[in-house]
């Protein structure tokens, strides 16, 4: 099965937001590239909320050409076979940390927005870091931070709060 076919299939299974999840949909049937960053009326992408549930606690990033604190995450690769795969690629990537799992269930929240690039269509996962993870900034962050709960909605943007309500409604069902 292709990234392409993938994506179709996680998108007509995620059952929030469904205006957004149609226009999704809507997306890739009009753009058989629409996976990949070369695809300028945008791009399905995929992110990871990296969560220490045991500290209450997220990592964030600082990234380096948005100057946002963000979850981890970006572009689909062709190496990728799931888009679960390129979340979980994109949060040890950025985070530097080894043993991440994604949190069950499928994708958390969806999240269109503009960038310099494109529009992303972002598909957001969750994953849980090990006990006692280390992070190690990458080439993509200015910074990267443990943040408590609480403390997300002072430095982060909407959406990302929003993932984390979704991620933490997720971990008390």
């Amino acid at each position: 099965m292709s990234l392409y076919d993938d994506a179709v299939l996680v998108l007509k299974g995620y059952e929030d937001q469904s205006e957004l999840r149609q226009t999704y949909l809507e997306h890739l049937e009009a753009h058989p590239d629409g996976m990949w960053k070369a695809c300028g009326d945008g791009h399905i992408t995929a992110s990871a909320l990296v969560i220490d549930p045991s500290r209450g606690r997220v990592l964030l990033t600082l990234h380096k050409k948005m100057r946002m604190w963000l979850q981890m995450g970006g572009h689909c690769e062709p190496a990728d076979g799931t888009l679960a795969a390129a979340a979980l690629r994109e949060a040890t990537e950025e985070s530097g940390i080894a043993g991440l799992t994604l949190l069950p269930g499928g994708p958390v929240r969806l999240d269109r927005h503009r960038t310099p690039c494109a529009w992303h269509l972002d598909v957001q996962y969750a994953a849980l870091a090990p006990a006692g993870a280390v992070e190690a900034i990458s080439d993509e962050s200015l910074d990267l931070r443990w943040f408590a709960y609480d403390e997300v909605a002072e430095v982060a943007d909407d959406s990302v709060v929003r993932l984390l309500e979704g991620t933490r409604a997720r971990l008390a069902a």
